[in-house]
């Protein structure tokens, strides 16, 4: 009976049952190279192998963002994520519905995709001049471009996520005869939703690094305006400063977009990495 007892987890892990991390062993390990890295440019500028006009020490990075926050730092940063979150809004919204005219529709698809397609092959620094000259140099020109940043991740994942859906599921919906909008609302899109979010993720991650773009273009508050003031005063640590800010606002804003995902995705029976 004894040596059952001790063989039956044994036995439960070679059966497949999965057993998960707890959470804090899970973010350590996440924090692990980071945390590596940190100390690796530490040891690296304090023994004169590194340049510290050039990498300054992650412990003065830390003072001069210290010293920002006694400067008004906090203006820098709502500025920046408020941009982002109107603008990302904005373009979300008309990729969802746009991706959803296409993945529904071949004529729409024929008539839209290839435009599309065309305009998302052009850098974000190419519509800087141009929305210059159409919006002027106030907050417009700076939330479009974002927009644009955000629109085509989400149109893709829309769309190919509305158009991979499995055709045995529509099959079985049209059995019981769905109307189109109920064959949309039951089906297409629960179906679709994993690419949905997907494309979201993505153009989250892109509408931050168009916010950069963005705040080149005369912006007086922003981390973007932060990065170009580092640049001419040539001061690394303020450019390493921004860009510190820039990675932990987005890794929070994914996080929180994988939040949503996970609560709103909970019925999926997926694989999952042990």
């Amino acid at each position: 009976m004894a040596r059952d007892t001790l063989t039956a987890p044994a036995q439960a892990n070679e059966t497949g049952v999965r057993r998960k991390l707890p959470p804090l062993p899970r973010a350590a390990l996440g924090l692990l190279l980071p945390a590596l890295a940190l100390l690796a440019a530490e040891v690296g500028v304090r023994a004169g192998a590194i340049p510290a006009n050039l990498l300054p020490a992650p412990s003065d990075i830390a003072a001069t963002i210290a010293d920002l926050a006694r400067q008004g730092l906090a203006g820098h940063v709502l500025a920046s994520t408020a941009r982002v979150a109107i603008g990302f809004a904005g373009g979300a919204l008309l990729a969802i519905v746009l991706g959803a005219a296409v993945g529904l529709n071949r004529a729409v698809e024929a008539l839209l995709d290839p435009t599309f397609q065309a305009l998302r092959a052009i850098p974000s620094l190419a519509w800087v001049p141009l929305l210059l000259l159409w919006l002027g140099i106030d907050e417009a020109p700076k939330l479009v471009l974002i927009g644009i940043g955000a629109f085509f991740p989400v149109y893709m994942g829309v769309a190919s996520g509305i158009r991979d859906v499995d055709r045995k599921l529509i099959d079985a919906a049209r059995m019981y005869r769905l109307s189109r909008p109920a064959l949309a609302r039951r089906v297409l899109l629960p179906a679709a939703l994993p690419a949905i979010f997907t494309g979201l993720r993505n153009g989250l991650s892109l509408a931050w690094m168009f916010m950069v773009a963005a705040e080149l273009i005369a912006a007086s508050q922003g981390l973007g305006y932060l990065l170009s003031d580092g640049r001419e005063t040539s001061r690394a640590d303020i450019v390493l400063a921004a860009i510190v800010l820039l990675a932990v606002l987005g890794k929070a804003s994914d996080s929180l977009m994988q939040r949503l995902e996970t609560r709103l995705l909970a019925w999926r029976d997926s694989y999952a990495i042990t």
